[in-house]
């Protein structure tokens, strides 16, 4: 690559996800606080991400790779996502609201798969060139949290600004795709099918009993996800918290942290210990969040959020390794489009639904919840199914030596 082609690429990393982390992290409390939503309306306004990675296959794999050149459909897609975005800034309510997030979301999530299409494309060497390449997708999202904190956002009530904010960055993201290296679709024979878009040929790996019981805790393990994900934003500014989506992107600083870790735990761990410390973390999260308070117990939120990468890491990009090496050379790519399909689809569909439910449950009054009882919840989910994991699952085969696993093929397989 040349320089010239790692700048740009860089950019389109930083643009990619600060788009995501611009509005998506302050959305709950944007439609509790200002569009006076209920929380099962706002476990519905989640859901959008899901019914997104559920269309994204379909996308990619019915445009993208056979008839349009990769970065132009990016460019297509970003500067669509501008005008709804805009147009979300401005909705009066929730019923205008919705729907142009949900178009939004089936228009984004395709683009999680396109860039790193792009990038890797371009690259000789990947586990060499995709990860500082990579993170400063992660390093947008956190300049996006940082700048909500900075300006005041949450404080003043203007998260609508978030929306414009995003439409910026996405309508800059969308022209400039126009300037990316080519990427055009790689032909192949036959029409593709709707199980190889879904990723349904790799349905055969459930034959193997401990595959079966990863794949199931798999889904079940994004059930509390929904939680954080939901309602941690609303939850801090409840708590008192100054700042909160600046406070909450020190979870990403923990990622990066702990995928540059991965390869040295698990070579030492194994899968099964490595699944169930992260699982693990989920239920410690959760208890510090429930415990936990804007005075005295301030350390407790922070130490919640700084667990994401142990809890997002350790199980999720653990899971992909997995997967990979189970997945025989003509099913690998199909693979992690079914594990992705069940957990970002299936799993954060049902726990949309159930968050939402949970906190409207526990509303004492408008914008104050019980919020210990809430986050018990999902901690009970995490360790009922840390419980059976660790119960039914067996460690077979034996992991992979840790220069099998490197940074950037991790990061590569956390993409939807």
């Amino acid at each position: 690559m040349t320089p010239a082609v790692r700048f740009k690429l860089s950019v389109m990393m930083f643009l990619e996800f600060f788009i995501w982390g611009a509005w998506f992290v302050t959305l709950g409390t944007y439609l509790l606080k200002t569009l006076q939503t209920t929380g099962t309306q706002v476990g519905a306004a989640f859901l959008t991400q899901s019914i997104g990675a559920i269309v994204a296959p379909f996308i990619i794999g019915l445009i993208a790779d056979r008839f349009f050149s990769a970065q132009k459909i990016l460019g297509v897609l970003h500067l669509a996502g501008a005008a709804l975005l805009w147009l979300a800034a401005s909705a009066a309510d929730f019923s205008a609201f919705y729907p142009l997030i949900l178009v939004y979301m089936v228009v984004y999530m395709p683009t999680l798969a396109l860039v790193n299409s792009i990038s890797f494309r371009q690259m000789r060497d990947p586990q060499k060139e995709f990860a500082p390449i990579r993170v400063l997708g992660t390093l947008g999202w956190i300049v996006a949290g940082l700048t909500i904190g900075w300006l005041n956002w949450e404080q003043a009530n203007r998260l609508d600004l978030t929306f414009k904010m995003a439409a910026g960055a996405s309508a800059l993201l969308g022209v400039f795709s126009f300037t990316l290296p080519a990427t055009p679709p790689i032909r192949r024979a036959g029409p593709a099918t709707v199980g190889q878009l879904l990723g349904l040929e790799a349905i055969g790996l459930l034959r193997n009993r401990s595959y079966l019981i990863f794949f199931l805790a798999s889904v079940a393990i994004c059930v509390p996800l929904s939680f954080y994900y939901g309602f941690t934003n609303p939850f801090l500014n409840e708590a008192g918290l100054k700042s909160a989506a600046g406070v909450q992107s020190l979870g990403q600083v923990s990622e990066v942290l702990f995928m540059l870790l991965i390869p040295f735990f698990f070579v030492r761990l194994g899968v099964k210990k490595m699944l169930a410390i992260g699982m693990l973390a989920w239920v410690v999260r959760y208890l510090f969040f429930a415990y936990g308070n804007g005075g005295s117990a301030y350390w407790l939120l922070i130490a919640g959020i700084v667990l994401h990468g142990i809890c997002y890491d350790f199980f999720f990009v653990t899971g992909q390794i997995y997967t990979d090496k189970l997945a025989g050379e003509q099913s690998k790519s199909a693979a992690q489009g079914f594990i992705t399909l069940a957990t970002y689809g299936v799993g954060m569909l049902i726990g949309s639904l159930l968050s939402g439910r949970v906190v409207d449950a526990y509303q004492l009054a408008p914008n104050q919840h019980d919020w210990q009882t809430i986050w018990l919840i999902p901690a009970a989910i995490a360790a009922a199914v840390l419980a059976v994991f660790l119960l039914l699952f067996r460690d077979q085969p034996a992991p992979a030596p840790a220069e099998e696993i490197s940074f950037a093929e991790a990061n590569a397989r956390l993409e939807v």
